[in-house]
């Protein structure tokens, strides 16, 4: 196996669809499990109350592009206030190396200092860094602030975000919306709950993917997860249905 392929392999990057979207993929799970999660809690708690299918179709609907778009908007705007903060925090260093020199020096000295460095390789590291202002300012970002700048785009991050919400928080919903072209003989819940739990093991395992974790055990637990979500909403639908009723 190649140096490349072993620290693929750390990273847990290996397989071509996690090394291509590895960068989205946090959005595309985290956004999954709300909207699948979301929706069937809307779709349980509306059985539980005992409402028609159409107006669950109609709730479900409405809480998917409702908090599809919200939660989207959230992930957008998070990540451009943090690009915007790096910027800001950015031409701070720059000032500061123009006009506070000698100080940002010593900083940097005190830095490599902290690492282990001392004598005249202390003094050659520092001159390296101090010779080019771009690389100076990024080693003062990442030692001194602790700020790493992110290539994701904000844009990207919100519509990967909106798009999962969608496309996974639909999967609840779609029992009911064949059954609503075509009426089916079936209990709608049960095979509403069998395909958001295929949805959730889905989501689990790819959680583990992005966390680095077991895969079987995150998948697990995004199952169990739902489930609880699932049976709260079912009682409490149930219990206000019976307190209206």
């Amino acid at each position: 196996m190649t140096d490349k392929l072993l620290e693929n392999k750390a990273h847990g990057t290996t397989n071509s669809f996690v090394e291509k979207f590895q960068d989205y993929l946090g959005e595309f799970v985290y956004g999954g499990i709300d909207g699948s999660i979301t929706t069937f809690a809307v779709v349980a708690g509306s059985v539980g109350a005992g409402l028609d299918s159409s107006i669950i179709i109609i709730l479900g609907f409405a809480n998917l592009f409702a908090d599809g778009f919200a939660m989207s908007i959230g992930a957008y705007l998070s990540s451009k206030s943090e690009k915007d903060n790096y910027e800001k925090h950015k031409k701070i260093e720059y000032w500061e190396i123009e006009n506070l020199r000698e100080k940002e020096i010593e900083e940097i000295r005190e830095i490599y200092q902290a690492k282990g460095f001392e004598g005249e390789l202390l003094e050659q590291v520092v001159q390296v860094i101090i010779s080019d202002d771009d690389r100076w300012v990024d080693v003062m970002m990442k030692e001194e602030l602790g700020m790493i700048e992110s290539d994701k785009s904000p844009f990207k991050i919100g519509a990967i975000t909106f798009i999962s919400f969608i496309v996974l928080g639909f999967v609840p919903l779609l029992i009911y919306v064949l059954d609503y072209f075509n009426k089916l003989e079936a209990n709608l819940l049960i095979w509403s709950s069998i395909l958001t739990l295929v949805a959730f093991g889905i989501i689990g395992y790819l959680k583990g993917v992005v966390n680095h974790k077991n895969k079987l055990s995150s998948t697990i637990s995004t199952i169990l997860m739902g489930v609880v979500a699932a049976l709260v909403a079912y009682y409490v639908g149930d219990f206000l249905e019976g307190l209206v009723g």
